[in-house]
């Protein structure tokens, strides 16, 4: 029987493409009439220019990748959306166990505490220049990624400026772990199993983790070119209904070994299921020993983890404008504001009963516990939400959030 709808997504080897793998290795896809080609890349810049010229109809891809091509940031700009976000957190910043043992010596304790270790490294950072050594390094996946601006925005918050007191490079997920222990790098920051694996080869130590940066924050997405989506929109419902199925099924406890195992094979992660575990169940081996559980590390369906925020768009936006990568003007508010499609979400789910919020944005990082909120459908809770320094977004107040962070330091 062919199936009704035919669909190529690339996809990159991170566990958080789990959901999108799920979706077509369980028959989730099929079972929505789907046919669902994957193909896996190696870089973030083949995504998105992949789907750029129409090889893929959708992708897997970063947070902030679908604005960047829409505000033709991009060498082949193209109009790119959000219908579905694939989960919440899942990465981490990794550092060379020298850089490690350096931070100790200034405080830092293996215990992920995002601003004890900023401090530690900022006054690491501060030795180093004061020897007249050269800056660290630091990898991350992609310039228009939640990696390069959470980093930053981490760096910034802790009184380290990411422009001159360290050097940020680009390096694809898969080569990270190796480009530490070649010395090539002094960390990064990636989603998993890329830190776990530095840290079963004995070259890495997990210092801080996106779960506590920003709690319950978005990370990868389903980006789907404009115009097929479009032209096919009965194709996006099933394929979005199958990723809904996939997500819940991901999310189950139940499932952590199958999935674990599914994701180790060579064609997706081809890293063992041990390493994929971590992700999984939030116990992470930090290095030399130390261990840690960290809550809500990687959410694939609770909490509104699949829908499309607005507010998640326009904090990129404002971290794209606050490192010079756009202007902020109103025509690119309204395009980073536009990006992200909860009415696609919300008209592909709505058959099915299913939790949907009341409203399209929200203030991130109001929530300080898990909320219940006001939803179609099912009971829906949400967060906490909060960034570890405090701060409030407020996606209807932009102008006065962008002002606060002009310096490119901790905002006033």
């Amino acid at each position: 029987m062919t199936a009704a709808h035919q669909i190529t997504a690339g996809f990159m080897p991170l566990f958080d493409s789990a959901v999108l793998v799920a979706a077509r290795e369980l028959g989730f896809a099929a079972r929505e009439g789907v046919e669902l080609k994957l193909q896996r890349e190696t870089s973030w810049a083949n995504i998105r220019d992949r789907i750029a010229i129409g090889h893929f109809d959708v992708a897997h891809m970063l947070g902030p990748m679908p604005l960047a091509c829409s505000l033709g940031l991009t060498p082949l700009a193209s109009q790119t959306i959000v219908p579905f976000s694939l989960g919440l957190g899942g990465n981490c910043v990794t550092v060379s166990n020298a850089v490690w043992g350096g931070m100790a010596a200034h405080g830092a304790e293996p215990d992920l505490d995002p601003a004890r270790a900023g401090a530690a490294l900022g006054a690491f950072i501060r030795e180093r220049a004061k020897a007249g050594r050269e800056l660290l390094r630091f990898a991350v996946v992609h310039p228009h990624s939640g990696h390069n601006y959470e980093l930053r925005y981490w760096l910034a918050a802790c009184g380290i400026d990411p422009e001159r007191e360290i050097e940020i490079v680009i390096v694809p997920p898969p080569f990270m772990a190796d480009a530490l222990a070649t010395g090539r790098i002094d960390g990064y920051c990636v989603g998993e199993p890329w830190n776990s694996a530095a840290v079963a080869a004995g070259t890495g130590h997990i210092v801080t983790v996106k779960a506590l940066l920003w709690k319950n924050s978005p990370e990868k997405v389903i980006g789907a070119r404009k115009a097929w989506a479009e032209e096919n929109p009965q194709a996006l419902a099933a394929l979005l209904r199958a990723l809904h199925h996939s997500a819940r099924w991901c999310q189950d406890a139940a499932n952590r070994g199958d999935l674990a195992s599914l994701m180790a094979e060579p064609r997706f992660l081809g890293q063992p299921s041990v390493i994929q575990m971590p992700v999984l169940t939030g116990h992470l081996h930090l290095g030399g020993g130390a261990k840690r559980t960290v809550e809500d590390f990687f959410v694939p369906f609770d909490k509104a983890a699949n829908f499309p925020w607005k507010s998640h768009a326009l904090w990129f936006y404002t971290q794209m404008v606050r490192w010079g990568d756009v202007a902020h003007t109103p025509e690119n508010l309204a395009i980073a504001r536009d990006c992200y499609r909860p009415d696609l979400y919300r008209a592909a789910l709505k058959p099915l009963g299913v939790a949907l919020p009341g409203a399209n944005a929200k203030v991130e990082g109001a929530l300080k516990a898990a909320t219940p909120v006001g939803s179609a459908g099912a009971s829906l809770v949400l967060g906490p939400d909060g960034f570890f320094d405090g701060q409030i977004f407020d996606p209807d107040e932009i102008d006065a959030y962008v002002a606060s962070q002009k310096s490119g330091l901790h905002p006033a």
